[in-house]
């Protein structure tokens, strides 16, 4: 007989266990499986930096939340409506999330002494009535599971064990109303050829799971979430690292060069690098260099032979980077820069999100060297920066840093795919002929609107031209001493960047009613929980306006009217406050901070408490 179905309009679910529970490949398949039914959907991978923590230690628990509604959403959640707690590590790191009332779900089996004891429980929290205020489900996961598989040949007990996951997926997906063919493809295709054995007790497993669903009493109802009304067209389910490589690649052809990557493996950009490895196709090169500084001096030596050089890494990797960029700006080539920020200082924590580079790429460099910077503010938008970025670098022969941060480069949201034929154009030309009076090669002989040099082949004849690190003379580009040539040297490559800011869009502002009092003023990855809080004040009869930054550099040119036509502004951030100096030093703006650095993303609920204490209050 078939259950009751409930209807709902959004639902956060959070997967938590031992980081050899496969709690990533859980998440990321019922995120599939979501994708798939039309859901708007949301995620946050949240795992160890170690590659194996300790089993069932506190530190070593990985979870993976998602946020699916019928709706426009625009964050993984604040807070969990059901935790899958698969050890009692993870329902003690994350059941402080769960709301009274919430959906718990544990795998009863892992609630041995010898869990209880890592996890340091005093006592089994399933009997000691610690959870009686939340909706408790305690299956018997590994059990279910290694009952299921009997019989599957070439499986060990172990292996079959951990396909518990897989369990747990089934029982969820039927929970929701997911499909799990997809799941099932995906099994399939991943372990098919190698493991075939393995493949096949996986999709039992989850069979095993969706059928637990159907018949146990546990459970008397199922929910539904029905497709979400987004804006008509073709989307995928994309992670920002992916989007942020789709659009390199997509610049590359825009552009007409090809795309050379040169990098060292470094969390949370490595994907990046492993992304880009499968497009040779498309004329990607990509370079796995000795440390960073080589793949940074690949990646200009690229730019130098006429290709679009682009380097990525997170904070530590683009400290060492510095003196190689400040050779680009010295060079005035195009190079794009890809900080995917973590939770600093020095190794800090490097899995978690923050926001703390940015006066680092502003002025982490020797001299005075300024460069553009852009960030992206959500998984798919990393797409629209990675190809602005480059636009910029081209157009104006210098480098330009993107920003993203560990939370868009591994959670993913629905990507509308674009219109190429909307795609700006930014192809670029070559010098192929000497520029100067007396029939030579001028190298540093400057566009009159963009102030940018000539771009020159190595090996193009009559186009010889000296390059290096030392100052260059104005025209020529030969070695320069002189005081009065570094001066202007110095004040044209401000002044090119500075000259930025007529291409930059304005800063728009978001105030239906158009007389809030309070802006809150916001860049990169804190995009979702900005919007998200504002909202909830709307909802709540404040008013409140919203702007987001994505040039953080130059900035767009009408920023100061735009912050000295509000009495108050708030400037969430995942740091301690480095956009607020800059607009306080910048415009004398009184403005005010809301900091948070617990490399986890802002709070929805956390911002919106800060905006209505601003209203009220001033």
């Amino acid at each position: 007989m078939a259950k009751p179905v409930e209807q709902l309009s959004q639902v956060i679910v959070r997967f938590a266990g031992d980081s050899g529970d496969g709690m990533q490949l859980t998440g990321a398949q019922f995120t599939t499986e979501t994708a798939l039914l039309g859901n708007d959907l949301s995620t946050l991978p949240d795992f160890p930096a170690e590659i194996r923590a300790p089993a069932g230690s506190l530190p070593g628990v990985s979870g993976f939340q998602v946020h699916f509604a019928d709706h426009d959403i625009l964050t993984p959640g604040d807070q969990p409506n059901v935790l899958v707690a698969m050890n009692p590590a993870a329902l003690k790191t994350n059941l402080k999330d769960l709301p009274k009332g919430g959906t718990l779900i544990v795998n009863s089996d892992a609630f041995n002494d010898r869990n209880l004891q890592k996890a340091s429980y005093a006592a089994n929290p399933l009997e000691d009535g610690s959870l009686d205020e939340y909706q408790v489900h305690a299956v018997p996961l590994t059990t279910l599971t290694v009952g299921a598989l009997k019989g599957v040949e070439g499986v060990t007990p172990r292996e079959a064990e951990r396909s518990k996951n897989m369990f747990a997926l089934g029982l969820m997906s039927w929970l929701y109303g997911r499909s799990i063919e997809p799941s099932i493809d995906f099994l399939e295709t991943k372990f098919g050829k190698r493991r075939p054995e393995i493949a096949a007790a996986n999709v039992k497993a989850l069979q095993a799971g969706y059928a637990f669903g159907e018949t146990t009493e546990t459970f008397a109802v199922t929910y539904e979430v029905k497709p979400a009304k987004l804006k008509p067209g073709t989307y995928r389910n994309i992670t920002g690292n992916q989007a942020l490589s789709y659009g390199l690649i997509a610049a590359s052809r825009l552009s007409g060069l090809p795309l050379f990557l040169g990098a060292y493996p470094i969390t949370p950009a490595s994907a990046i690098l492993e992304e880009l490895a499968g497009y040779k196709n498309f004329g990607v090169r990509t370079f796995q260099a000795e440390d960073e500084i080589a793949a940074a001096g690949a990646a200009v030596g690229a730019s130098f032979g006429g290709m679009l050089g682009v380097t990525t890494s997170a904070g530590p990797g683009i400290v060492l980077k510095a003196e190689t960029i400040g050779l680009a700006i010295m060079l005035e080539l195009p190079l794009v820069i890809c900080d995917i920020q973590r939770a600093g200082p020095s190794t800090g924590m490097p899995t978690k999100p923050e926001q703390g580079d940015l006066l680092m790429v502003l002025f982490g460099r020797n001299g005075e060297s300024p460069v553009p910077v852009v960030a992206a503010r959500s998984p798919s938008d990393c797409f629209d920066a990675a190809v602005e970025a480059c636009r910029i670098a081209l157009k104006y022969r210098t480098p330009v840093y993107l920003l993203s941060d560990a939370y868009l480069a591994n959670g993913s949201e629905p990507w509308l795919l674009p219109d190429i034929d909307a795609l700006p154009d930014i192809s670029t030309t070559f010098a192929t002929k000497p520029n100067g009076d007396d029939g030579e090669f001028l190298p540093y002989l400057r566009d009159d609107q963009t102030l940018a040099r000539p771009w020159a082949l190595p090996g193009t004849p009559g186009l010889e031209h000296r390059v290096g690190g030392l100052e260059k003379a104005d025209g020529t580009g030969n070695i320069s001493y002189d005081p009065d040539n570094h001066d202007l040297m110095t004040r044209l490559r401000a002044q090119k960047v500075a000259g930025i800011a007529a291409d930059v869009p304005p800063l728009e502002v978001d105030d239906p009613d158009g007389d809030a009092s309070v802006l809150v003023l916001g860049w990169g990855g804190t995009y979702g929980p900005i919007a998200a809080a504002c909202k909830r004040v709307r909802r709540g009869g404040r008013k409140v306006a919203h702007a987001h930054l994505r040039h953080l550099n130059p900035l767009p040119r009408n920023t100061g009217e735009v912050l000295r036509a509000y009495d108050h502004v708030l400037v969430p951030e995942m740091n301690l406050g480095q956009l607020l100096k800059l607009v306080r030093a910048e415009f004398l703006v009184d403005a005010v901070g809301y900091n948070r650095v617990r490399g986890l993303p802002l709070r929805a609920a956390e911002v919106a408490d800060a905006i209505e204490a601003l209203v009220d209050h001033g």
